[in-house]
């Protein structure tokens, strides 16, 4: 299942802590929106403008989102109309958690997308096999960008954050869906693994030879190292670093950063967005 929706105005940026694009980089962002809890002082209603107000100053082309609800991600499009997005609730149809990719639409053409659940039975939706509560998902796109000419795949996806066991075997269901491609074409993953980078079995797998590389690791240039996570609390610069922009394949990170925006104190998500700026590469 597909969904797309068109915007019908243009947004303005806010702030300028992000420069505009004055390369062929890809702006990618993983951001775990929270669930569209009503319960103040963190309801949507009030950190949707945050929302809002982050993603026009970061201006990605690309994002990995994780935990948005339908009618939350509905709010979403219509707030950044200069983007269309795709997904599926995690439950079937716009039913539960979605894993939805937004992406600009003058930067970006999709040319194929697909889900899979991190299951025994991954093409079966909504299935749960390896003893955690919620059910976990992927949603992957081949992408074109309309600037460079280049193809790539982008996957986004959210491991379990109770079951070790499921964390291990999401990673290694998705590196083999992933080298199943046998692609020459880059690979960008994304995600809330629920894992510290550097220290977990869900990390090793991951990162390494003939796996993916970490753009906090290899970017020319990085922000601070913080803790993505930090539940609507003070930035922790020793917090593990859960949400990852992972990188297979012909394509580099230029710079990398845990954006901290907040507003009035409200923080749009209790996670940080990380956002890279990419170049393609030669083969």
């Amino acid at each position: 299942m597909i969904v797309v929706a068109v915007g019908l105005v243009s947004g303005s940026a806010v702030g300028d802590d992000n420069p505009p694009n004055d390369d062929d980089a890809l702006v990618v962002m993983t951001y775990n929106l929270r669930y569209a809890s009503p319960t103040p002082p963190n309801s949507w209603p009030q950190r949707r403008p945050v929302a809002k107000a982050m993603i026009d100053e970061q201006r990605p082309d690309l994002i990995g989102t994780q935990e948005g609800l339908y009618g939350q991600l509905k709010d979403l499009d219509a707030d950044v109309p200069d983007y269309d997005w795709i997904g599926l609730g995690r439950d079937g149809g716009s039913r539960g958690e979605f894993m939805a990719v937004f992406y600009r639409r003058e930067r970006l053409e999709p040319l194929a997308y697909d889900h899979f659940w991190l299951s025994d039975t991954p093409e079966v939706i909504a299935s749960v096999t390896w003893g955690h509560t919620c059910r976990r998902m992927v949603t992957w796109v081949k992408f074109r960008d309309r600037v460079t000419g280049r193809r790539f795949y982008f996957f986004n996806t959210h491991f379990d954050h109770e079951s070790r066991r499921a964390r291990r075997l999401s990673a290694q269901l998705v590196l083999r869906r992933v080298l199943d491609l046998k692609t020459e074409l880059p690979v960008v993953l994304v995600g809330d693994f629920n894992s510290a980078a550097q220290n977990s079995q869900v990390y090793e797998t991951l990162v390494g030879e003939n796996a993916f590389r970490d753009t906090w690791l290899t970017a020319a240039k990085r922000g601070e190292r913080l803790g993505t996570f930090h539940g609507y609390h003070t930035p922790r610069p020793d917090g593990a670093r859960i949400d990852w922009i992972l990188l297979r394949g012909p394509i580099k990170a230029k710079s990398t950063r845990i954006v901290t925006f907040a507003r009035n104190g409200q923080y749009p998500s209790d996670h940080f967005p990380v956002v890279a700026r990419l170049l393609f590469s030669e083969k």
